[in-house]
């Protein structure tokens, strides 16, 4: 008898234990399997449906066609903007739809020069960017951004002024920098540049710690000018990323879309609202857009943002083209001499080519 109590307890000891221990082990799981279910979902749900990429030569005239069908999640049209942009790719027609949990996407696309897209190397990247192979990465991807040797890489903001640019250009020949590369755009009596530069005695990105603090300390000082209500930024980096996306970026980061109420002259040239202000309704009304406008403060501010998109990239004035043979100070120069006669610029485009400067401004 006592054999049995003795076995039996031991018994119904082991079963609790038994019992408490596998409790223990199944809330650690769940707890595990609650945090991570979305992302494995999430990976599930794109295994069983794979995104597809269909690219046709043959279907238009005059451009590629690239078709996208993949699961419909937040961020995916951007997704695909950026890689078809980060190719040089320009988009003529796009045709944008969603069908429940479905993304559905058209894109007409050329290349720089107007031409269909017949590079077999850029073509393997956008199907493996966009197509079954994507969907084993991280959805969270950086597009375009990478390390340069060759360049230095300065962003400026602040607000636009007559002889703003010339200024700049003076600051960056004084400091002995070259100005390989670069893109101006002035909206709503704001500025933003994106300028690559070399330094001047090793032809390749400024490294000394010490000549970059002072390039961002002269050109913000450049910048915030006589403006005390609103700031100036100046970043260096090495990096390298897309230059007419990051100069939309920073001129919504400094709130270009803002107008003043009495603004009547922006007022007649701001494109045509009604057609945003109807888009926009067509949004709401059909919850296509994620998170849906769910305020008129919100609607409004939103057509804001598309309108000051539309308008940083419509300039009006007179258009200058230079090409020559490229030097040191030679943007320092040029916009001296507009400055020098009155003429302000509204946007700007640098490049260097084989030796060669070839420029376009655009002046009013």
């Amino acid at each position: 008898m006592g054999w049995f109590c003795s076995n039996s307890f031991s018994f119904i000891f082991f079963i609790l234990f038994s019992v408490q221990f596998f409790y223990f082990i199944s809330t650690e799981i769940n707890m595990r399997f609650s945090n991570d279910m979305d992302d494995e979902y999430e990976k599930l749900f794109r295994r069983l449906n794979p995104p597809r990429v269909v690219i046709d030569n043959e279907a238009c005239k005059n451009a590629t066609v690239i078709r996208v069908d993949s699961a419909n999640k937040h961020g995916k049209l951007l997704e695909v903007v950026q890689v078809l942009t980060d190719l040089n790719l320009i988009i003529t027609k796009a045709y944008i739809s969603s069908d429940g949990g479905w993304f559905m996407d058209v894109f007409n696309v050329t290349d720089q020069d107007g031409k269909k897209v017949i590079d077999e190397a850029i073509l393997d990247i956008i199907t493996k960017s966009l197509g079954t192979e994507s969907c084993f990465t991280s959805s969270i991807r950086s597009f375009g951004v990478k390390q340069s040797v060759d360049h230095t890489a300065i962003e400026l903001t602040g607000s636009d002024r007559p002889g703003l640019l010339s200024e700049v250009s003076a600051v960056l020949t004084h400091l002995k920098c070259n100005v390989l590369n670069a893109e101006v755009w002035t909206h709503n009596m704001r500025a933003a540049a994106v300028m690559q530069v070399t330094d001047e005695e090793t032809g390749s990105a400024i490294i000394d710690p010490e000549k970059l603090s002072r390039i961002k300390e002269l050109l913000c000082n450049v910048l915030k000018g006589s403006n005390k209500s609103r700031g100036a930024k100046t970043v260096v980096s090495h990096g390298v990323t897309h230059i007419e996306r990051r100069l939309h970026q920073m001129m919504f980061a400094d709130r270009d879309y803002e107008r003043a109420s009495n603004d009547e002259l922006n007022e007649k040239q701001r494109p045509n609202t009604p057609r945003v202000q109807k888009l926009i309704r067509n949004i709401t009304s059909s919850m296509l857009m994620v998170p849906p406008v769910k305020s008129e403060a919100e609607r409004q501010r939103i057509i804001q943002c598309l309108e000051a998109a539309i308008e940083r990239r419509v300039s009006e004035g007179l258009k200058l083209e230079l090409c020559t043979v490229d030097r040191i100070g030679l943007l320092s120069d040029v916009t001296r001499i507009f400055r020098e006669n009155s003429l302000t610029v509204t946007r700007a485009e640098v490049a260097t080519r084989a030796g060669k400067a070839v420029n376009t401004f655009l002046c009013q």
